[in-house]
């Protein structure tokens, strides 16, 4: 089940279908963003309906699906009775999945023999294409062209994935996943937010601390939240860097991703990219301790009479070296920091956040079973300089997420 998402609920997408096998994949597509809150108008060329029937996608979205520049349907509840207008009247965003290469030419060279390739002259909203189709055509100098030629006029081009195709050939070519696609669509939503021209970085995960080659120390976090700021950061507008230590989350679209493994690896990266930057948002669970060295080679059981003793030392306090920074560069501008604890939440996370010269922390209980770590829900409490305190009630971490990136965006407008 798709997770509601703010940045879609009730607003009008036009997702248009064109003659690719993977077709069946916009089904998948139109179903997650009507779960996720959109009102979903499916356009299909000709040749997408030898590849997948329109009811399909009449059941799924519940709304009327157009096929026929000609054909006059009141129960769609358009501006106008003349569809092509309709369509793009209103809508706030044309996202085209598949995109032949077929679909590809029309739209770039300014085609208006179908609905689809009016409905996207008409249109005024982002204009979204992601790409599909076999063999070698994708890399083939023409569809290249007219990409780039649909690039300078400010359309967002999802790059298609490597892998088999239908013919059973291999390369360049494959439609994306729903999520890549959803969150591409968001990206170029999400533009003009309250967060625009903002650059905001964001870390996530928890770090590694190496024993020997095979073994480390780290923790239960998965980077869920971590990943759910930079997803609400990027619908606000924001450009995003994530340094991350999580693993096998899907990457936001649109984010610089930095990947790290140890603390001390993100401390660099931090500081790397904090310099100028407008917000941190330290999400990540990083390692307090790590070995103090770490074996170059695999600990063998055998070798050892009794367990290896293990002696640890303090790993680099990011937050204490962002302070020391900022008082004197001024940056980052707000820094937001997380207090993720199993008692005394109010009376350590106050503490954190002077000692640490926090904009604000959001403090949790890690001993929730339904809440935290692993999980795609969250309940927290926001606390701030100024002594207020804002309690979020057990909800998705999306939605968490939301709350603090309203504070970060009004703290930012504060500074001007």
């Amino acid at each position: 089940m798709m997770t509601p998402i703010t940045l879609l609920e009730k607003r009008r997408i036009v997702l248009g279908v064109t003659g690719s096998i993977a077709a069946y994949k916009a089904a998948d597509l139109a179903s997650k963003l009507t779960q996720a809150g959109a009102l979903v108008d499916v356009i299909m060329t000709d040749a997408a309906q030898r590849f997948i029937a329109p009811l399909t996608f009449q059941a799924l979205t519940g709304r009327a699906v157009y096929t026929d520049l000609w054909r006059m349907d009141a129960s769609a509840g358009l501006p106008t009775h003349i569809a092509h207008v309709g369509l793009a009247e209103g809508a706030a965003a044309l996202l085209i999945a598949p995109a032949s290469a077929d679909a590809i030419a029309r739209i770039a060279h300014g085609f208006a023999s179908d609905l689809l390739s009016i409905t996207a002259l008409a249109a005024r909203c982002p204009v979204v294409i992601a790409p599909a189709m076999d063999g070698s055509m994708y890399e083939n100098e023409a569809v290249q062209t007219n990409l780039a030629l649909l690039r300078q006029r400010g359309v967002l081009v999802i790059e298609p994935e490597e892998g088999r195709f239908a013919s059973g050939l291999t390369g360049r070519g494959r439609l994306p996943e729903t999520a890549a696609l959803i969150s591409a669509l968001r990206y170029a939503l999400g533009r003009s937010g309250a967060l625009s021209k903002r650059r905001i970085i964001v870390t996530a995960g928890g770090t590694r601390e190496a024993i020997d080659p095979v073994r480390y120390l780290t923790n239960r976090s998965s980077g869920k939240q971590g990943y759910a700021l930079a997803h609400a950061c990027l619908d606000a507008g924001a450009d995003v860097v994530l340094i991350t230590a999580a693993r096998g989350l899907e990457a936001p679209f649109g984010a610089q991703i930095v990947s790290v493994d140890s603390a001390k690896q993100m401390h660099d990266a931090v500081l790397s990219a904090a310099a100028g930057a407008d917000a941190l948002i330290m999400a990540a669970a990083v390692a307090d301790f790590r070995p103090a060295s770490a074996a170059e080679q695999k600990i063998k059981k055998l070798e050892q009479a009794d367990a290896p003793t293990l002696i640890l030392e303090r790993t680099p306090d990011i937050l204490t070296a962002v302070h020391d920074r900022r008082q004197i560069t001024g940056y980052p501008r707000v820094v937001v920091g997380f207090a993720a604890e199993s008692r005394n939440i109010r009376e350590y996370a106050r503490d954190k956040l002077e000692r640490k010269g926090l904009d604000l922390i959001v403090a949790n209980d890690i001993t929730a079973s339904d809440a935290g770590f692993d999980t795609d829900t969250n309940r927290a409490t926001i606390y701030d300089r100024g002594g207020g305190e804002e309690f979020l009630g057990l909800t998705s971490k999306a939605r968490i997420s939301e709350a603090i990136i309203a504070r970060v965006a009004a703290l930012l407008a504060e500074k001007g």
